[in-house]
């Protein structure tokens, strides 16, 4: 296994520009002169998938993220990943594809929801090995949306059935919540002014088994270290 000072020697190859601009262009950066080699990546605003959005729009395009991951994954000297979330929700597609390389990841992961996991960032929130939320932070459950024009047959229908089954069941295979709460909380109608779900907070998310632990980044980084510290080698 790499040692502390030899994972920060490979960091500080890196130049402070370039570290800079993986910050500016990717939402991800490397730490430095840390414990252990630990690589931090952004969820924010609206995960964009097939479809370019407004310039006004914060995004997170999955096309940048899928390959940061794959090289994340292959680097021995990244020791272990934090996601910290604060998003709108999105692509669903774009969504379920990130969330399932991080839930595939030897690498330790864990996640922070700050602000807000709303719609698609709740299997985001989920797909580390461990979550975290912040007190003041919400996560939004609704059931699955589409946008432009729809035709009015009964395979539309199937295919949000189809859909909106993927989302509950990889949120509950990488969490601790029950199907039927979670379907519960999707099909609420008397919560939301214009729509059906449910708006729930840090302390209701954790109750309810969707996130793991209420903490900060203290925390989440906390448990990363513990879990680097007894995994061991990912690959030899």
């Amino acid at each position: 296994m790499h040692t502390e000072n030899e994972n920060n020697g490979d960091a500080q190859e890196m130049t402070q520009e370039e570290i800079t601009e993986m910050t500016k262009e990717l939402g991800s950066s490397i730490s430095q002169n840390s414990k252990h080699l630990i690589h931090c990546l952004t969820i924010i605003g609206q995960v964009e998938g097939h479809y370019i959005l407004s310039s006004k729009n914060k995004t997170t395009k999955y096309e940048h993220i899928l390959p940061t991951l794959v090289a994340i994954e292959q680097d021995r000297s990244i020791e272990g990943l934090v996601i910290l979330l604060n998003t709108v929700g999105g692509d669903v597609e774009a969504g379920l594809a990130i969330a399932e390389i991080i839930a595939g990841m030897k690498t330790p992961t864990v996640s922070l929801v700050v602000g807000g996991g709303h719609s698609i960032g709740v299997p985001l929130a989920v797909c580390a090995k461990r979550s975290f939320i912040v007190p003041s932070a919400s996560m939004t459950i609704h059931p699955v949306r589409m946008n432009g024009t729809v035709v009015g047959v009964p395979q539309t229908l199937s295919y949000f059935e189809r859909m909106q089954d993927r989302i509950i069941n990889f949120t509950t295979q990488n969490s601790r919540v029950n199907e039927e709460e979670l379907r519960r909380l999707m099909m609420t109608t008397d919560e939301l002014a214009m729509d059906v779900g449910s708006v729930i907070e840090g302390s209701q998310a954790v109750e309810i088994g969707l996130i793991d632990q209420l903490g900060s980044i203290s925390d989440a980084l906390g448990s990363l270290y513990e879990m680097i510290e007894a995994s061991g080698r990912r690959y030899s």
